[in-house]
């Protein structure tokens, strides 16, 4: 494989792109959005000036991988020539489903097709398809040229022979793939969104505080960052979306998520992507009384 298409120039998109780039893959960014295209060439340039500070690339390999990276706003135009296409999009089921049924009508029958989901059922999306044997999921951790790990999700019907490629160019780009079964959630986010959710249920019920509940888990469990800031990070809107799938996926009332959580969505509060969640991003400061309002 040597033609990559990724649909999506968000923040997962733009970090996906980037590592296949740098790791001298040919790569077509696509969205319909000409701006999101433009911010996220920004973004790529930005850390990759960062990893060049830092001594981990040189400026050559910077123009190198810029250069590998060409914008697409028409989606056919974009996957023509993919060997493999990584859907980036939007955690919304229908969205995922009509861009799956569109690649099928474009795609080569060789190409392979893989979906970035933290979530949804990869069988379910690869329904969609004349060739469902081609669709896996490839869920990238945040942020993409960073982190580690790849969760590698067989849908129903891929084939060994697919899940093994992907594997293997998945450690071409110095990942570590972990092959994993198509239930909700997955492994990353099964055992991650309870927590983020249990998390919020303890402010919620009022057993703590958002400064207090952070501190115990970084200093009492050494993790990097609090469960709250984590949700904040990740999107709270993204955060409900998974554990929707989840308790919908499972029927089980552990998966559901508090009402604060989504009371908090509601109001447009989604945490560092709309500047305020838990914590207050537009100037800095802890936002606790910000989540208390919605107790009330």
């Amino acid at each position: 494989m040597k033609n990559i298409a990724v649909i999506g120039a968000g923040t997962m998109g733009n970090g996906i792109a980037h590592t296949f780039a740098q790791s001298g893959f040919k790569v077509n960014l696509i969205d319909i959005n000409e701006a999101s295209l433009e911010r996220s060439i920004k973004t790529i340039s930005k850390n990759l000036d960062r990893m060049v500070a830092k001594e981990k690339i040189s400026e050559a390999d910077k123009t190198e991988t810029l250069a590998n990276i060409s914008t697409f706003t028409e989606i056919g135009n974009g996957v023509k020539n993919a060997d493999l296409v990584v859907e980036a999009a939007t955690e919304n089921l229908d969205l995922k489903l009509k861009i799956f049924t569109e690649l099928d009508e474009i795609c080569s029958g060789e190409t392979i097709l893989a979906t970035n989901t933290s979530s949804i059922s990869i069988t379910q999306i690869a329904a969609v398809t004349s060739k469902p044997e081609r669709v896996i999921g490839m869920h990238f951790m945040n942020p993409v040229p960073i982190m580690q790990l790849v969760e590698i999700i067989r849908g129903y019907n891929t084939t060994d022979e697919i899940t093994k490629s992907i594997m293997e160019l998945s450690k071409t780009l110095n990942k570590t793939p972990v092959e994993v079964n198509d239930y909700p959630g997955f492994v990353a986010n099964r055992i991650l969104m309870p927590m983020l959710n249990e998390s919020i249920e303890t402010l919620y019920n009022g057993v703590a505080g958002v400064d207090e509940i952070d501190t115990v888990m970084k200093l009492g469990m050494a993790h990097p960052m609090g469960p709250l800031q984590l949700a904040d990070f990740i999107g709270l809107d993204v955060c409900l979306s998974i554990l929707n799938v989840m308790y919908n996926g499972f029927k089980n009332p552990k998966y559901a998520p508090c009402p604060l959580l989504v009371n908090m969505v509601n109001a447009g509060k989604l945490g560092v992507k709309s500047g305020e969640g838990f914590y207050d991003y537009s100037n800095s400061k802890k936002a606790e009384k910000v989540a208390k309002q919605f107790l009330k």
